[in-house]
């Protein structure tokens, strides 16, 4: 019996080691999360707050997405490295999404960043304009895009001034610069919860006269843009992107301190009492005015008005059919 212990015991592990070869590991952790690419529309700002925020509190990473946020060199790239395939999705603004539709690019608007302009009259106080009839004679700079130029002759035209009186400059992005040196008295291109904010930090006494107010239909400023491919095959991630970024979205209204600390945790350059500022001016268009839509909501009357003011105004080359040009499938609660 003593010889015969080894013997068995040998014979034991022998069986427990077959046992174990046949056995299927299970993963006791979660999967890694997919990666998923966005190009942001300019430089991290207030805009952003809910996209900070989202990736601060872990809701990506909740419906398992590994966001790589990325700064374009140019607001002109981020539907060409959307289109190019090199992002899942890209913040854009919805007249160029209209004009991209019109240059034969399959993009599609999935949710509003902003439900309202941005774009701005804005003036330093020492310029003594308190209204569009104050630009009469007046250089205006804008950054040279043609919608712009539209926006201007609308606003011009609504008011009843000769739009030859008023002197257009384009001064690139430099729109504040272009004030602040007296290049220009006025600027048509800045927006309000952002230069205009920084302006009145700064005791400049900005007069700021919104799009919408003077004879410009109204749009949603910003849009998170998808390539009508990517809603095909990918609909889901999208899906899944937008209702995490709507989960932060709704931390930032509940706690604009906090996502200001995030976008600046992720963005060292940023001056935090402007963010902080931003944030709190934009909180009421980052979210539609009717409480029973959902984050992201486009309105369909909207998008159609705007597009045909485009395309009186000869900004795009056909019926842009702006029906088409977004979806509100994507959203949460929304399509299922």
């Amino acid at each position: 019996m003593i010889r015969l212990a080894p013997a068995l015991a040998a014979l034991t592990a022998v069986l427990v080691l077959a046992a174990g070869c046949g056995e299927k590991k299970e993963r006791t952790g979660a999967p890694a999360p997919e990666p998923f690419e966005l190009v942001l529309d300019y430089f991290p700002n207030a805009d952003h707050a809910g996209i900070y925020a989202a990736r601060a509190r872990g809701e990506f990473a909740k419906v398992g997405l590994d966001v790589r946020i990325r700064t374009p060199s140019d607001p002109a790239a981020p539907l060409k490295l959307l289109a190019a395939g090199r992002a899942d999705l890209a913040i854009s603004y919805e007249p160029e999404v209209l004009l991209a539709r019109d240059r034969g690019l399959s993009v599609v608007s999935v949710g509003a960043i902003v439900q309202k302009p941005l774009t701005s009259i804005i003036a330093l106080g020492s310029a003594r304009i308190r209204s569009v009839r104050d630009l009469e004679g007046k250089r205006v700079g804008t950054a040279g895009l043609p919608y712009q130029t539209a926006y201007l002759r609308t606003i011009l035209q609504r008011a009843g001034i000769n739009s030859a009186s008023v002197r257009e400059t384009n001064v690139g992005f430099n729109l504040v610069p272009a004030m602040l040196s007296r290049k220009v008295d006025a600027t048509l291109g800045a927006f309000w919860n952002y230069e205009g904010v920084q302006l009145a930090i700064q005791r400049r006494n900005p007069v700021i006269i919104r799009m919408d107010q003077v004879g410009v239909p109204t749009y949603q400023e910003l849009v998170l843009v998808a390539r009508q491919s990517t809603l095909k095959n990918e609909g889901n991630r999208v899906r899944r992107f937008i209702r995490a970024l709507a989960a932060g979205q709704e931390s930032v209204r509940r706690d604009p301190a906090g996502a200001a600390n995030a976008l600046v945790a992720a963005n060292r350059d940023l001056d935090r009492r402007l963010q902080l500022a931003s944030i709190r001016a934009t909180l009421p268009v980052f979210f539609p005015a009717r409480r029973d839509r959902p984050f992201g909501f486009q309105d369909r009357r909207e998008w159609l008005a705007y597009g045909d003011w485009m395309l009186r105004n000869q900004l795009v080359k056909r019926p842009p059919n702006a029906g088409r040009a977004f979806t509100n499938e994507f959203l949460p609660g929304q399509g299922l």
